[in-house]
């Protein structure tokens, strides 16, 4: 993609549809003039009293608890530099929106005009009654030592800067795993630290907390090694001057064990990495480039452990494995701080969970075999699902062992339940599964590529890395179309009706014929099919020109189904195939089957469809927990709709025993787990959060997730085609730009997951 539709993209992305990136939404009914009354004036009246009677009650009557402030004065921002507080306000905002769906924390992101640390901590201090804790950003250094020293010092909520104890929380955790791999001690090996900044300053004495020797660190800066017979040094860098005889970088790095890099790119040479001890530690992560390229450097040392900032290696120092947790844990019991006890607990946690056998969700999304503790996994996953407890469990812990909590947590089970659940309110499985399919894009052919909405699709999807699109239709209509979206990257367009691609039709014809003739299939039939657009596809997936194709925006789903069915046909073992829709909840994600496929399955094609939809939940990472949905719970009627229910459950419990499945069950009973529990505690699946709906005919899904989507504006993925022998979805008929961008994501997978069977 050029660097003009990057840009071009990233401002229409912050201003369309409406502008900037996080909104303020109400948490209360606001329907009638009861509510308004209760939300405004009068009702307002009694909780402002009972906080000046007692102030803490804010924290009982508001939104105080989880409410944190980004805040920053733009002096310092992603490596831009000094470029105002205004322009900051994007980065402030983003921000937010990963606290949000990371932690479930809702930010206001504050950007203060003052560069006057007096001014801009004053500022700070007068808007903090409004917020349970303060997120410092992209304040420059030496400045930002000062503005959070003073601001711990006079509030009694969390401060953090994250640009400082973020990355060192996280490089730490990867530091002591990475040590421990190369059987080294933190007290005894040479630290050579590439810059002087907030991060580095920070890095550097929390390695010092676990152990760290001063005389065994070597700081540099921009003019060499800060040694302490320079002068004009700054307090912060006094800190780390060294007597050692050592000038230059060069010099430092001879036999030197670790190396962190919080510089510039492209600083560090062949030559400096082979003067480094065996089984060298090189974190090397400035941004976007690293101080060593990590393949050049893995090809000279290959007893080298490396990490970076980025997300195409493995070891990435990403400050979202931190702040989001280590704040949710400092909220949750009230701290009046984030101390070095709470930080130095996060490093332990993360250092942990990175020993612990790695989830297969995580696994799937980053595309590993075996994710586990070693050279190229120091450090868990942005993804894992595990932070969202085990983070938080820790910090909270530290917080009330070091006397800072007000408010600490007793049942430390029902907390964990709590985190746990926060989880589901986030978005994050459409980015799982389009990173999953970047992984090992495939080719896509597009059916109906001459319909905007689906160029538009194609275009995004050869941007984003996701697949690569092979278009189908009117040659001069999809020209037209690609210049009017600027979509100029080279791409192969392909006419079926046209005369330009005899020799093909002619090929996949013959192919056709001979499977078909003795079905009645004559070969000028074949060549007749070979001209329509849905025969043509699916045999380019069959002949394995491409590996998946999508279709259906702008034709009926039987008459799409059709020509995929006699072309590729179901997979081994299938009698019938299905589809099953992802629904994107806010208790995380939901599959609902069958939604486009059989009307009115028997019980055996009601348990098939059920164990396929298993098969697909699993392909997403996810353990299913299914409910085999009807308008009874276990069999208090008697009527064949019911009993075709019960039936079905009885033959996925007696042939798939190891599928968590139950039913009859009526929708609310499947979803509320407390009246399940209640009711009817001898359940496969009570105490289980469902994932997994299996309705009793086509009618009933379909209805219930077109309800879901129009009413509470879920989002679907899907249909998902279910039992087919080749990697082909159908769209839904005029679906937008965003669902067929995600099923060309879901084709890729699923291609991926076929190919390797």
């Amino acid at each position: 993609m050029s660097k003009e539709r990057k840009r071009r993209e990233a401002l229409v992305y912050h201003a369309k549809p409406r502008p900037g990136k996080i909104e303020v939404v109400p948490t209360k009914s606001y329907n009638t003039q009861r509510d308004l009354a209760l939300a405004y004036s009068p009702g307002v009246a009694v909780p402002c009293l009972e906080i000046e009677k007692n102030p803490e009650d804010v924290y009982k009557y508001t939104n105080k608890g989880n409410l944190v402030a980004v805040i920053s004065n733009g002096t310092a921002v992603l490596g831009l530099g000094n470029i105002g507080p205004e322009a900051s306000k994007p980065v402030m905002e983003g921000k937010g929106l990963l606290f949000k769906i990371f932690a479930g924390i809702d930010v206001f992101d504050i950007e203060v005009d003052a560069k006057d640390p007096e001014k801009f901590i004053e500022a700070v201090k007068a808007i903090a009654p409004t917020f349970g804790g303060i997120n410092l950003e992209d304040i420059k250094a030496p400045e930002a030592f000062e503005i959070e020293r003073r601001l711990k010092e006079e509030l009694d909520i969390p401060v953090m800067h994250d640009d400082q104890h973020g990355t060192a929380i996280i490089s730490c955790a990867a530091l002591l795993n990475a040590l421990e791999l190369a059987d080294k001690k933190i007290s005894d090996v040479r630290i050579v630290i590439s810059g002087a900044g907030a991060a580095a300053v920070s890095c550097t004495r929390l390695y010092k907390a676990f152990g760290a020797h001063d005389e065994n660190i070597i700081m540099t800066d921009s003019k060499g090694v800060i040694r302490k017979d320079r002068t004009s040094l700054t307090p912060e860098k006094k800190e780390f001057a060294t007597a050692i005889d050592v000038h230059t970088l060069d010099e430092a790095m001879v036999n030197a064990d670790v190396f962190i890099g919080l510089s510039k790119a492209d600083i560090v040479n062949v030559d400096m990495l082979k003067a480094m001890n065996a089984n060298p530690i090189v974190f090397a992560m400035a941004n976007p480039d690293p101080e060593i390229e990590y393949n050049l450097a893995c090809s000279v040392r290959d007893d080298i452990i490396m990490a970076t900032g980025r997300s195409d290696h493995p070891n990435q120092v990403n400050n979202v494995l931190g702040f989001p947790f280590i704040f949710r844990g400092a909220l949750d019991v009230r701290a009046t701080k984030i101390n070095e006890a709470m930080k130095m607990a996060a490093v332990e946690a993360l250092a942990e969970l990175t020993k612990k056998p790695v989830p297969e969700q995580v696994n799937i999304a980053y595309q590993e075999t075996n994710l586990s503790f070693g050279r190229d996994y120091i450090i868990p996953k942005p993804f894992d699902p595990r932070l969202i407890e085990e983070v938080p469990i820790a910090v909270a812990k530290a917080a009330i062992a070091s006397g800072v909590a007000k408010e600490p947590i007793e049942d430390w089970e029902k907390y964990r339940e709590q985190l746990a659940g926060l989880i589901g309110k986030d978005q994050k499985m459409i980015r799982l599964i389009h990173d999953r399919a970047r992984s090992a894009p495939k080719k896509i052919v597009f059916a109906e590529a001459d319909q905007l909405d689906v160029l538009k699709a194609a275009q995004i999807v050869m941007e984003e890395g996701i697949g690569q699109p092979i278009l189908l239709g009117r040659k001069d209509v999809i020209s037209d179309l690609m210049e009017s979206i600027n979509f100029h990257e080279e791409v192969t367009i392909l006419d079926p009706k046209s005369d330009e691609q005899l020799e093909i039709k002619s090929k996949y014809a013959n192919l056709l014929w001979e499977e078909q003739k003795r079905k009645g299939v004559t070969l000028y039939e074949a060549e007749s099919l070979m001209r329509e657009r849905n025969y043509f596809a699916a045999m380019m997936v069959k002949n394995g020109d491409v590996d998946a194709m999508l279709s259906g925006y702008s034709r009926n789903y039987a008459s799409v189904i059709k020509p995929v069915l006699d072309v590729v046909g179901k997979d081994k073992g299938v009698s019938k195939i299905a589809a099953t829709n992802m629904m994107l909840t806010d208790r995380g994600p939901i599959f609902i089957s069958d939604t486009s496929i059989n009307i009115d399955p028997t019980a055996k094609e009601l348990a098939k469809i059920g164990f396929m939809t298993s098969k697909i939940v699993e392909m997403f990472g996810i353990k299913p927990v299914m409910a085999m949905l009807s308008y009874t719970n276990f069999g208090s009627s008697k009527h064949p709709n019911a009993g075709k229910v019960t039936d079905a459950v009885a033959y996925l419990h007696r042939y798939y025993p190891d599928l968590v499945v139950d039913g009859p069950l009526q929708s609310d009973f499947a979803l509320n787990r407390d009246m399940l529990e209640e009711r009817f505690p001898f359940s496969e699946i009570a105490k289980k959060n469902v994932n997994t709906l299996i309705f009793p005919n086509l009618e009933s899904a379909n209805i219930t997730y077109k309800l879901m989507k129009e009413l509470n504006k879920n989002q679907s993925v899907g249909p998902i085609l279910l039992g087919l022998k080749e990697p082909i979805h159908v769209l839904q008929l005029g679906a937008s730009v965003d669902e067929i961008v995600n099923m060309a994501a879901v084709a890729v997978i699923d291609a991926q997951q076929k190919q390797k069977r």
